[in-house]
């Protein structure tokens, strides 16, 4: 007995038969090409590089907190209210594009401690995670040092780390 049924098969009988598939309208249609995990883009935002940076910079040693004067008064003060949290973000700011991202920080560096030495690490270490998270290139790191914690000064704020 034969078969007489239709059979899908391509227009042209030299094109690969695995490069068509059936399409709910009954239609042979083309797969889509490539890796799939290059089909469609990743978009990051400024808050996510500024949050993977603001914990790198206040896991180096050296750095008491990051954030200048008035930004520490007011995030302690949002702080006690329920809800509001201590921000990672406090005293970083990014500019991302769709390659590279510049970050600006402040921080306050603990006495005793060589700022040039703690700047640098903190370069370092904020380049490395956001680099490596991200997959943007960092093109520049701008640090602030807007105070020095001595040792005898009282706690505005609990010491982060």
């Amino acid at each position: 007995m034969t078969d007489t049924a239709p059979r899908n098969r391509p227009e042209n009988e030299n094109e690969p038969r695995e490069s068509l598939r059936k399409s709910g309208g009954g239609q042979p249609t083309r797969r889509g090409g490539g890796d799939p995990g290059s089909r469609g883009r990743t978009t990051i935002a400024d808050g996510v590089v500024e949050k993977i940076a603001g914990l790198a910079a206040r896991d180096v040693e050296g750095v008491h907190t990051t954030g200048s004067g008035m930004a520490r008064t007011f995030g302690a003060m949002r702080d006690r209210v329920p809800g509001g949290g201590r921000s990672v973000t406090r005293g970083v700011r990014a500019e991302v594009g769709e390659v590279q991202t510049a970050l600006d920080l402040d921080i306050v560096v603990d006495y005793g401690y060589s700022i040039g030495d703690v700047a640098r690490n903190v370069r370092e270490d904020v380049i490395s995670a956001v680099e490596r998270m991200t997959g943007l290139e960092v093109v520049e790191v701008n640090i602030a040092v807007s105070d020095v914690k001595l040792p005898e000064e009282e706690e505005e704020e609990p010491r982060i780390q």
